[in-house]
Formats: structure tokens, sequence, C-alpha cells
């Protein structure tokens, strides 16, 4: 493999006027810079619906409470759960995305800049057009009002009988916008891989992430689609006269769950699958051994992006489909246990053996791997309909849903963060601070979602806003808000690790982790096109090769 970088030529001061930074920076086109804004703008967000949450835990800590008004806890977990998944998870999943795909496949930019843009812009739209409708959700010379109909907006709920005014338009035209800034971010991340690979990087080259990014694309296009013929069909609905979803008129209610959940169960998948690539890049350089089953590992993410999109009905077992339909997608659901099952034993398989160092991104990854493990559990739980049918619109399912978010996605963001980070800035985050913030929140997670299992097991419903004294929940929620807290104060911990690296961090140098795909050979951070150079690499660990003549990896490939 050889490489070879250069600075940037350049006849300008060091020192810029903030004026003409900024306007660089809003006008770019390049992929590094795209990716940074969209994570800087997922972290907003996730500032954001964290304080949401906090707001909800505070409601729901003791019985009777009126912390907050009905109406306005039902607004505020319709904009938390929206927020959390479309303008936290998904901007930073496409975010690393943008910033490492090129950059791993030894390429030069995206496919298309300036598609990549405009989908970055849409997506900022999309965001702040949902949080204008606290202003504007009655009109502007009204009082606001933010949607209130959750963040899957079933039927009904969503009519212009029960939502009045424009907060749910503005939950719909939001995510519209959004949705089609996804779209075309994945068809530029395919386009980007198939077409713009360096000499050499074959598809059996990739490195894992690439793989997954790919994956991760070609599901968001499918799993995005349905969302935005569905939110077509409501507004049809609302303003044009159209009965998709009005019972009282030949409509049907389950008709949105079915394309809500089409998009929703594959997007839950849009968002694990990165994390996986994240995962697969870390485990091995912090075991100092290559990934175990590289074409396994390739084959369990095409099968679990493809029995993704069979599985959605799941999240439907209570309304009443037919055994034949209930059995389907019991087994569809249960079936994709087993890729993911094979994904874990690899990365295992990986560990087993190795020289593993437990540096910050390293422990991200072993937590993830234990909490995806119980995730899973659960969800094959809830993968039977009898018990489903049961628990299905209970705590429990919001603390399995929890679980994968945050007890797998997260994680391996906080992994990634640590990881990529000084390949970003060419500093080195604190590993003090880092396991401050990795110990606490690990706690807090554990305190939060553990718990949240119990009072679903005992009856607590979803989306409550109180609840009477006796019940035996009290206790129990009372906990989950401590562990909220507790969370909340690994988040501040990461934010000032952050801060801190950035302004006054020690030099990273290019390859601090000495790790073997092609990020890291070039600067930290890289030049604007990346590469004087276009690499040629002739194994899946060029830098391997590169830092290993007398015994390279191609040799056994």
């Amino acid at each position: 493999m050889t490489t070879q970088s250069e600075p940037w030529p350049t006849t300008e001061s060091a020192r810029r006027p903030l004026v003409d930074a900024l306007q660089e920076w809003l006008t770019t086109v390049d992929h590094k810079r795209i990716g940074i804004l969209y994570v800087l703008y997922a972290l907003l967000f996730l500032v954001v619906g964290g304080i949401e949450a906090s707001l909800i835990r505070i409601q729901l800590v003791r019985a009777n409470s009126d912390f907050l008004a009905p109406q306005t806890f039902n607004q505020l977990f319709t904009l938390h759960g929206t927020t959390m998944i479309f303008f936290v998870a998904m901007p930073l999943m496409f975010g690393f995305a943008n910033y490492l795909v090129p950059l791993m496949i030894g390429a030069r930019d995206m496919a298309f800049p300036r598609l990549n843009a405009f989908s970055l812009w849409l997506t900022v739209f999309g965001g702040f057009l949902l949080y204008y409708s606290l202003v504007g959700g009655y009109g502007l010379y009204g009082a606001g009002s933010a949607p209130d109909v959750g963040w899957f907006a079933y039927a009904p709920l969503t009519s212009k009988t029960f939502s009045p005014g424009h907060s749910t338009d503005y939950w719909t035209l939001s995510l519209l916008v959004s949705g089609f800034g996804s779209i075309a971010t994945a068809i530029n991340i395919i386009t980007t891989v198939f077409c713009l690979r360096c000499p050499g990087m074959t598809l059996g080259r990739m490195p894992l992430f690439v793989w997954l990014a790919l994956a991760m694309a070609m599901l968001a296009i499918l799993a995005i689609g349905p969302l935005t013929a569905a939110q077509a069909m409501l507004m049809i609905d609302r303003y044009l006269g159209g009965h998709f979803f009005d019972t009282q008129a030949g409509g049907s209610a389950v008709l949105w769950m079915h394309f809500f959940w089409v998009f929703g169960h594959p997007e839950v998948y849009v968002l694990v699958i990165p994390a996986f690539g994240f995962a697969s890049e870390i485990i091995p350089v912090f075991s100092r051994k290559a990934i175990f089953g590289y074409p396994i590992m390739v084959a369990a993410t095409l099968a679990i992006a493809f029995v993704s999109i069979s599985v959605w009905a799941h999240h439907m077992f209570t309304v009443g489909m037919t055994p034949a339909g209930n059995t389907f997608f019991v087994l569809s659901t249960m079936a994709i246990a087993v890729p993911t099952g094979i994904k874990i034993f690899n990365w295992l398989a990986t560990m087993w053996g190795g020289r593993i160092e437990f540096r910050t991104p390293m422990l991200f990854c072993v937590a993830f791997l234990f909490q995806f493990l119980l995730a899973g559990l659960t969800g094959v739980m809830l993968a039977s309909a009898p018990f489903n049918w049961q628990l299905g619109g209970s705590y429990f399912v919001v603390a399995h849903f929890h679980y994968v978010i945050v007890g797998a996605i997260l994680f391996c963001v906080f992994a990634a963060f640590y990881y990529w980070f000084p390949k970003v800035t060419g500093r080195m985050l604190s590993e003090t601070l880092g396991k401050w913030h990795f110990w606490l929140f690990v706690v807090g997670f554990h305190l939060t979602f553990d718990t949240m299992h119990v009072p679903g097991l005992l009856g607590m419903p979803r989306r409550i806003y109180t609840y009477e004294a006796g019940r035996g929940w009290e206790g129990w929620n009372a906990v989950v808000t401590v562990g909220a807290v507790i969370q909340a104060v690994a988040i501040g911990i990461f934010v000032l690790n952050l801060l801190r690296a950035a302004l006054t961090g020690p030099k990273a140098g290019n390859d601090p982790w000495d790790a073997w795909t092609l990020e890291w050979s070039t600067t930290s951070p890289p030049p604007e096109y990346n590469f004087a150079t276009l690499p040629e690499v002739r194994s899946r660990r060029p830098l391997w090769d590169l830092k290993h003549p007398e015994d390279p990896d191609w040799k056994y490939e």
C-alpha cells in the first residue's frame, strides 16, 4: 500500500475573520466538514432531547404528580421520540459515514458533493421546522403548540378532529423534508462506495464499516419511502378530503400502522448497523487481531438488512391480526436473531486470545456487547405473540427499545467519538475523563433501563402521564429517574472532554492507535483533498502491510 498526504496550499493567514470562517463552513461541500456539521447538529438535538426526557422522568418520579400538564406531557414525549430518532441518531450515523467512508476507501470526496451539502441542509431545516411548531402550531398570532400525537402518530389522533391547528402538520412536513435529505445521502453513500474506491480496493477488501454503511444506505432508501408515502397520504386526509386513515369513511387506522412500522423497524437497523460497523473497526484494533470471519460478518450484515424488512408487524400483535400473520412475524422476528448472534460470536472470537487494551473506545464496545445481548434476549421475548399481547403496551417495551437505542447504538457512538476524534481534530481526548464518562454512564444506564422493565411487568402502561399510588410503581420510577440524572452527569463530562480536548488536548499524531485502515494513513486532521496520491491497496489491512512488509496480509487473503 502506498500513499502520500500534503498540506493544502494556501496564501491566507492562519487566523481568519469569524464571518469568513462561518461562511466557509456553511457553504462547504467537503465531505469531512459536512460530516462534522451533521454530528454537531445531532449533539445539539441530543441536548434538547435529553432535556425533554428529564422533564418526562421528573413527572413520573412519584404518583399523582402535577409537574407537567397532560397535554404538555404528550407534546414532550412526541418531541423526544421524534428528535432522538430523526434528528439525533440518523444525523450521527450519516455524519460518521460522510466523514469516514471516502477516507476508508481512498477517495477524495463523496460522489456528489453538492447533493451532499443539500442533503445536510434539508435535514437541518426539517429539525428546525419541527420545533418551529412551538411558535406556529396555531398560527403566528396565536399560542404555539408542539405536536402531541406521539412519534408514531397513530390514526385517528392525527385527524383534524383530534389534532386541530397545525402542530401535526409541522411534524409531518419536518419528517418529509428530512426524509428527502436522508434518501439523497443514502444514494450518495451507495454511489461513492461502488464508484470511487481506490485501486485495489475490491468489495472484499473494504473495511467492515464501509460494508455496513452501504447496507445502512440501502436499507434507508427502502424504509424511508413508505414513511414518506404515509406522510403524503396524511396531508391528503387532513386537507384534500382523503380518507386513507379515516375509519368512519371507509379508511383504516391500521393501514397507518403498517406504513409507519414498515419504516419503523428497518429504521432500528438503519441505526444499529453502522453502530455494528464502529464496533467492527474498534474491537480488532484494541484486541490487536484481525476481525474474525470477515466474509461471515459481511454475509450476516446483508442477512440482517434483508430480514429486517419483514419483521415490522411484531409491533402490531395487539391489533388483532390473523393467526397466519402473527405466525409469520413471530418466525421472521426470531430469525433475525441468528445473523445478529453470528456477529456477537465473531466479535468475541476476535477478542479471544488477543492482547486487549482497555482504552475508552474498547470499554464502550465491551459494554455494548453485553447490553446488546440483553436487548436481543428481551427482543426475542417480545417476538412471542402471546407474551407481546400482554406487554406490548407497557413500559417493558419502552425499556427494550431504549436498551437497543442507548445500550447498543449510543454506546457504540461514544466509542466512535473516542476512537476517531484524534483523526478529526488532531488532538486526543482525556482517558481519565473518558473513563469517568464510561463508568457513570454504565451505572446510570443500568439503573434506568434495567429497572424500567419491572414496572412494565407490573402493568405500567406506556405514554401514561401520571398514576395512582399503591400500584407498586413508585419505587421503580424513582430509581429510573435517579439513573437518568447519573446519565446526564456522564453526558456533561463527555461534553467537557470534547471541549477541553478540542482547545487544549495533546497532539494525536496521524495514527495514535496503530490502526490498519486508510483514514489513519493521512494527516490528522486530513487535508481538504484527503490524499495527494490515491492509495493502492492489496489487502483488508493496508496499513498493516505498510508497517509489516515482512508479513503482509495479502499473502494470506
